[in-house]
């Protein structure tokens, strides 16, 4: 986006499982406001699942079991659709991406983009603080050659997890990894060619049983291979890593809802608070009882622009 003039387009991933819903969805929300030639599809790989024993599952008689290849089979799926080559035509040097699964993220957000182009970094993260030693979150660190690794959680000893840096009082491995990333371009074609490594996930998959049937096992029974979307930072030349504060940029759903973390609930709940904080910081009104406030993002994208509301009683959704 160049100046108050530029385009922002929207590249969003799909599986061959969601593509469809997906579409439908942004059509029958007008595209959320932006123009429809703006919103690009792409569809990521998929790998056939396999057995405990590495045997390839059949889903039905006839049809391979297969799954979406993790989130790290973004870069390959950028080249092979033809996006990194319409991004090129469209004249976009950086990209901004994020997972789905957090109700705050802040999107192109100016500053994190803005710091890691002037850093002249060609790929960054955005991190916050661990809640606890025991939050299952990954955290980035330094890469032996260069560039960052992000370390999964369940890779991490637990006496090593809880260590503590008696100079801050924080965890040494702190950096929580949200899956919130910058890149240029030429990062993003270098990393569509890499031989980047899967991971194994087991999963209960459903499969053809002895009589030919489609059977839904009740436990684990199967593997399916993933790559993830942090395997290529080693790669990279210079690497930026920005903290933020989790209650303004990290409200995960990974949980169902009623779960006491980490749900649809606890989000919402997160976007609600965030929301009446830019009320009060602005001078609005809002009355003990409201619990929240939903802000629009057509009248603040990070608590900016309220100055009309100073003195003046907030609502539930400010518009």
């Amino acid at each position: 986006c160049v100046g108050g003039g530029g385009v922002c387009p929207w590249y969003v991933m799909t599986s061959p499982m969601t593509d469809g819903a997906t579409r439908d969805f942004f059509e029958q929300n007008s595209y959320f406001g932006v123009d429809k030639a703006d919103v690009v599809f792409f569809e990521q790989g998929t790998l056939p699942c396999l057995s405990m024993g590495g045997d390839v599952l059949m889903e039905a008689q006839g049809k391979v079991a297969t799954a979406p290849d993790g989130n790290g089979g973004i870069y390959r799926a950028l080249a092979e659709s033809g996006c990194l080559a319409d991004m090129k035509k469209r004249g976009v040097k950086y990209v901004h991406a994020s997972s789905v699964d957090n109700a705050l993220v802040l999107p192109c957000d100016p500053l994190f983009l803005g710091c890691c182009v002037e850093s002249g970094a060609d790929c960054g993260a955005k991190v916050c603080p661990k809640a606890s030693a025991e939050e299952a979150v990954g955290v980035i660190c330094k890469a032996p050659g260069g560039g960052a690794r992000v370390v999964e959680y369940s890779e991490i000893p637990e006496d090593v997890s809880a260590e503590v840096d008696p100079s801050t009082g924080e965890l040494v491995l702190n950096a929580g990894n949200i899956c919130n990333h910058f890149y240029s371009i030429e990062f993003l074609e270098a990393a569509a060619k890499l031989p980047t490594p899967y991971h194994i996930a087991k999963k209960k998959i459903a499969f053809v049983n002895d009589k030919g049937e489609t059977e839904t096992p009740t436990a684990n029974n199967g593997v399916k291979l993933e790559q993830f979307i942090f395997d290529c930072f080693p790669h990279s030349k210079k690497f930026v890593c920005g903290e933020v504060l989790r209650e303004e940029e990290f409200g995960p759903v990974k949980n169902a809802p009623g779960a006491p973390t980490d749900s649809p609930d606890t989000a919402k709940a997160l976007l609600l608070a965030l929301g009446k904080k830019y009320a009060l910081e602005a001078g609005g009104l809002v009355p003990p009882e409201l619990g929240g406030v939903e802000v629009s993002p057509l009248v603040s994208y990070r608590g900016e622009g309220m100055e009309g509301w100073k003195g003046r009683e907030v609502g539930e959704y400010v518009s």
